[in-house]
């Protein structure tokens, strides 16, 4: 892993002055963190590719900027939104996920951290929660030590698909996949990915692309965009 080439999209503040600074993702402090994180899911401690591995189609990474592989859905005029509460626990149906969240924020560099286990995805705690408004993120790792870790399907989505969160209140946030993206590393459209947003979305974030035995490196990063569709008790 490089921890010099981890992202973060910020750092959270009360629920106002969150919005804020996700409004303004612009900023050069911002920006320079804001692409860091994609480079290190998928390369931690990674030895040689295991087979299918090496080019993943579109199932294993995030940052870059080959084509969209999705159309987004339409954005409701009056978006729903729940109040903050943390998540304890994504599931993808279509893709036979759930795991239990570790919970990310910022290391010494100011970094984004990335979960510590490869079965597990980590919550970006400085940001929003599941359900509120804004991007929540959520990142895992594709591969680990040449074995298949949480998000090795993640470019598999397809709109329409349903995400579920559930949160510490009791509540579940059920989402809806808007689009699939894959993008190279050097072209991360980081404004795009955690701009703010006038309802309740979230980004799954992992590695993908061409693999590169010589630095241990995935080529792209995968994005999916999801919107809440609909909370739960």
């Amino acid at each position: 892993m490089n921890p010099d080439d981890r992202a973060s999209p910020g750092r959270r503040t009360s629920t106002a002055g969150r919005h804020a600074r996700l409004a303004v993702l612009a900023a050069a402090p911002v920006l320079a963190v804001a692409g860091a994180l994609l480079l290190a899911l998928g390369i931690s401690h990674q030895e040689p590719a295991p087979p299918g591995v090496s080019s993943p189609t579109a199932s294993t990474s995030p940052t870059g900027r080959p084509p969209q592989r999705a159309t987004s859905t339409a954005v409701p005029s009056r978006p729903l939104l729940m109040p903050a509460s943390a998540p304890s626990r994504l599931t993808i149906p279509s893709l036979g996920v759930s795991t239990s969240l570790e919970r990310l924020g910022m290391d010494a560099k100011q970094a984004m951290q990335t979960p510590r286990d490869p079965a597990k995805a980590g919550w970006y705690q400085l940001g929003p929660t599941p359900g509120e408004q804004g991007p929540a993120v959520i990142a895992g790792h594709v591969t680990w030590n040449g074995a298949q870790a949480v998000f090795f399907r993640l470019a598999q989505l397809k709109p329409g698909q349903r995400i579920d969160v559930a949160r510490a209140d009791g509540t579940t946030a059920h989402f809806t996949v808007t689009k699939t993206a894959q993008y190279a590393k050097d072209r991360f459209p980081s404004i795009e990915v955690y701009r703010n947003l006038d309802y309740a979305g979230l980004r799954l974030i992992t590695c993908g692309g061409t693999y590169t035995q010589a630095d241990h490196h995935y080529r792209d990063n995968i994005v999916v965009y999801a919107q809440l569709a609909s909370p739960a008790g």
